[in-house]
């Protein structure tokens, strides 16, 4: 750790939503000012501080040091008050004012501006009002900074400070010292074991029932983030005594506590389970409310007759120019039969060739169809594929963005005949509860995925439930097309479904492009540089691939040499080094970079995942453009939370998602998260070239972890029970 003390000469860009600062830091005797960033409420040029941290370096602006911790260091001099105040402190105080104030107090200025603030109307030109606007300008800041101090004390990210600020206003120290369990519960990313050692320090008795039932809400949300729908009873209670060091007695009155207050639920269905499980309620009516409507649709025999095979052929397909395998024939002659069916299939099986011909049936019968998929690039996608009009889950089901609620359901549905959702695989229960709502009885449900993909995001496993059930009627295509046959993506991505090793192919560039290529590399450094070099060079100029449209980094993690931070951040150096455009403000994006979209944002009609080309950095006007699929978006400087760059971005993130070209690292680093699945939804996002790095050992150990995380859901047993 470094200590500075100094004074602020220009502040570079300041965040008042969250207090992000980067300034230039003056210290005395020396000749030039250095860079500091880190987290400062309402910083002022000509402020003194003492700033705490760590120096780093940056590849552009050489070193800077982030600030761990800081103290305000006020002045004792006339000269140092007067700069003090004068320095945008309190908005219209003039400088004659200040001086005014000064001549009257001299150096006990600010001591009785802070203890004795009605005495400021006794110096000249100061009345009243001004007066109490400084006392109120004078507590305000210091509040602030007293709790940003307090936090650092309670070990707490002064990052959040903005925030409880924001919630709690000046009772924010008073609320943390009272029930800092509340601050856990209020403000998104604090979480209980940090609320929990502020509790320790502030003296909280640890089987102090506010405590217990915080650890217990903690571990089901926690299960929950890991896509869960519910933990055991025994294991909840467990680690409530091993981690937390709660009497089990105590854990288990609290529990039934929460349960009667309707926090959680208690499973006891022994039809459903021999052990009780603990839901959070909401997600216990969610399960048990898709259960209900999928088996009330089931017990609804299918009303739309349709066409026999010789009609399908003869007047429909032909229309379309489609050729059906007989696979294919079978499963349009038998789907109109079902309420509620699946089509599933690995790469290359006709799946979106089976969605068009639906689609065109229900069309020729006078029948409303519907295509929809859970995120806006999945959308897009199955979109260009059927050359039909397609939306988002939520658009269909009308997100209010202003209440948090859909505007579709059992009492206002869609209008509907059938309803096809694609990418079924990355719907979650809680979606799939709001769709069941709002999807009219008369109305056909097939959903179509690929079951071996990952798991959706969200909590609940629904397709794979569905299919393990065995009461939603199922058709899997297993053919594979002979002009797939001849893509070694495909073939090879049935190979690591199957367990089996892909054929690994060495790249020539002196060759024609083969598609797939696994380059052999333990050392994580040179997995990068090699990463880089691919995408500068190689690939544009011997197959020429264009380095930031074409190509899409995918990984498995985001920390480590190879995850998406620090690959992310050599690549926007190596990819966009010359974008005109010095970085702004300490935005960390240029003109020019690949960007990715956080989070929905329906206002922006801009997708969790969504990939973007920054197009303009305003400095002036703090406004920053991003292209999406040639439309123009803008983001305060405020809102640049809700991006990261995107030349990596992890597996997850491409679900729903093709490219022409994905370059995966896969190293026994990653061991942890390595599995079948992961691996085989990364080789599938490929289109024209798929390029391995890493080890062979790696690739085994993920072909051999068929057993992802089981995730904890009943949805299947509900089904059939």
């Amino acid at each position: 750790m470094t200590t500075l003390e100094g004074h602020i000469e220009r502040i570079t860009f300041h965040n008042p939503d969250n207090h992000f600062t980067i300034a230039r830091f003056k210290i005395p005797k020396t000749k030039k000012p250095v860079t500091v960033l880190g987290y400062l409420p309402d910083p002022k040029p000509g402020e003194t501080l003492e700033i705490i941290g760590k120096w780093e370096t940056h590849a552009k602006f050489g070193d800077q040091l982030r600030i761990e911790s800081f103290e305000v260091i006020l002045p004792d001099t006339i000269e140092g008050i007067r700069k003090y105040l004068t320095s945008g402190f309190v908005s219209g105080l003039s400088a004659k004012k200040v001086l005014g104030i000064i001549d009257h107090f001299g150096e006990k200025t600010l001591e009785i501006i802070e203890r004795e603030p009605h005495r400021l109307s006794e110096a000249k030109g100061i009345g009243v009002l001004t007066a109490g606007r400084i006392a109120t300008s004078w507590r305000r800041n210091h509040v602030v900074r007293n709790l940003m101090l307090f936090l650092r004390e309670m070990g707490i990210k002064i990052s959040y400070g903005a925030r409880i600020f924001k919630e709690y206003g000046e009772d924010a120290m008073q609320i943390i010292q009272d029930n800092p369990y509340q601050v856990a519960r209020d403000i998104p990313g604090i979480g209980f074991v940090v609320a929990d050692a502020v509790a320790q320090n502030v003296g909280v008795p640890k089987d102090d029932p506010k405590r217990i039932e915080a650890c217990i809400n903690h571990l089901v949300e926690q299960a929950v983030s890991e896509g869960h729908l519910f933990i055991h009873e025994d294991e909840l209670i467990g680690k409530c005594a091993e981690l937390f060091q709660i009497d089990r007695e105590m854990a288990e009155n609290a529990l039934a506590f929460l349960s009667e207050d309707g926090s959680v639920f208690i499973e006891q269905d022994k039809r459903i389970s021999e052990v009780r499980m603990v839901y959070p309620k909401i997600l216990y009516e969610t399960e048990t409310g898709v259960a209900d409507r999928l088996l009330a649709r089931l017990s609804i025999p299918a009303d739309l007759k349709g066409p026999d095979s010789v009609r399908i052929t003869e007047e429909i397909l032909r229309r379309l120019a489609i050729k059906l395998s007989p696979e294919q024939l079978k499963v349009l002659e038998g789907i109109f039969s079902h309420r509620v069916a699946i089509i599933t299939g690995g790469p290359g099986t006709g799946k979106t060739t089976l969605i068009q011909s639906v689609a065109a049936i229900f069309e020729s019968l006078g029948k409303r169809i519907l295509l929809v998929a859970p995120t806006g690039r999945a959308t897009r996608r199955l979109s260009d594929v059927t050359r039909r009009q397609t939306s988002t889950i939520h658009k269909l089901l009308g997100y209010n963005l202003a209440t948090g609620y859909f505007e579709k359901n059992e009492d206002h549905p869609i209008d509907a005949d059938g309803v096809i959702i694609d990418e079924a695989s990355m719907v979650d229960i809680l979606l799939m509860f709001h769709l069941l709502k709002a999807i009219p009885m008369r109305a056909i449900l097939i959903l179509v995925g690929d079951a071996f993909q990952l798991p959706p995001v969200g909590p609940g496993n629904v397709l794979s439930d569905m299919i393990k059930s065995k009461k939603i009627k199922l058709f899997e295509l297993k053919t594979i097309f002979r002009q797939e046959l001849e893509s070694p993506i495909t073939v090879n991505a049935h190979r690591v479904r199957r367990g089996e090793m892909p054929f690994l192919t060495k790249m020539d560039i002196r060759s024609p492009l083969s598609g797939f290529y696994f380059i052999q590399q333990r050392e994580p450094e040179k997995v990068v540089k090699t990463i880089v070099k691919l995408c500068t060079k190689t690939l544009p100029n011997s197959f020429n691939f264009d380095q930031l449209n074409d190509i899409q980094i995918l990984t498995p993690m985001h920390r480590g040499e190879v995850g998406t931070i620090n690959l992310n951040q050599i690549l926007q150096e190596g990819l966009n080094p010359n974008s005109g455009i010095p970085m702004v403000k300490g935005i960390p994006f240029n003109s020019g970079d690949k960007v990715m979209q956080l989070k929905n944002n329906y206002q922006k009609e801009i997708f969790n995942g969504d990939i973007g080309r920054v197009t303009s950095v305003q400095a002036g006007e703090e406004v920053l453009l991003v292209d999406y699929f040639g439309r123009s978006v803008s983001y305060d400087f405020s809102e640049l939370n809700e991006l990261t760059l995107a030349y990596a971005i992890t597996v997850h993130k491409s679900q729903g998602s093709e490219y022409p070209v994905i370059i995966v690292p896969i190293m026994g680093q990653h061991f942890a998260l390595l599995n079948r699945s992961l691996l085989y939804t990364a080789l599938t996002r490929g289109k024209k070239l798929v390029v391995l790095i890493g080890t062979s050992r790696a690739l085994e150990i993920a072909l051999k972890n068929n057993q992802p995380q089981k995730r904890m859901t009943n949805l299947s047993v509900r089904l059939v029970n």
